[in-house]
């Protein structure tokens, strides 16, 4: 126990020593330039190439479309998935919901008391989203109404999510300044992976095993 007492001491005894000789006692700190605060932004055009990149990097499906095509192209996913049960948020756009409703066998509303168990029953999941990094290819989820509960964008297999462009900001410092901290978020940066056994990348351990992002390039 001494000897761990001394080697810390030892140690916290060089760090204090270094930061007297980094600068005169009662100085002010140094100006440590962060740029990296200030709001970058970039043109749509080169905001929605850059995620895109990213996304199909990590190995996402994308889908971009006009804000009045979104319904027809969600249920054109599902239907090329061969999805027949699908879940959603109790916020989630209401012409978005009547026109899977017309399609698919259940369109079934996820509520806190629904057990995981329950979840893991359908085909899908179709959610919005709070914000995006393009830089990164991240979709942020924060538990609002038209995204639900965290569980529900992690159980079902493949998950489609839907991202107006206008909520996609350049870099990871602006994606965050827009969220709010009290809420639960989530971060998907493509398909759940995990390369843990012998190297050997394999999808869909830790949550959805596809994603399907569809962007709405006029919203």
């Amino acid at each position: 126990m001494s000897e761990d007492v001394t080697a810390r001491g030892t140690v916290l005894g060089r760090v204090r020593d270094a930061l007297a000789l980094s600068r005169p006692e009662g100085s002010p700190p140094p100006d440590v330039p962060r740029a990296y605060r200030t709001g970058r932004t970039l043109p749509d055009a080169e905001r929605l190439a850059l995620f895109t990149d990213r996304l199909v990097d990590y190995r996402a499906r994308v889908t971009p479309c006009t804000a009045a095509a979104t319904a027809e192209v969600l249920t054109g996913l599902l239907r090329g998935h061969g999805v027949r049960r699908v879940g959603v948020p109790p916020g989630l756009d209401v012409s978005w919901r009547a026109a899977l409703e017309a399609e698919l066998d259940e369109v079934r509303e996820d509520g806190p008391a629904a057990p995981p168990p329950q979840l893991a029953t359908l085909d899908a999941v179709v959610t919005s989203s709070a914000v995006s990094c393009a830089e990164t290819g991240t979709v942020f989820l924060d538990g609002s109404p038209d995204q639900g509960r965290r569980a529900l964008s992690l159980v079902p297999d493949l998950h489609v999510c839907v991202v107006d462009l206008s909520s996609v900001e350049a870099g990871v410092p602006e994606a965050v300044a827009r969220l709010v901290p009290e809420r639960p978020t989530t971060l998907i940066s493509g398909p759940s992976a995990t390369s843990d056994i012998e190297l050997e990348r394999v999808e869909g351990v830790h949550g959805p095993r596809t994603l399907e992002v569809v962007i709405r390039t006029d919203a």
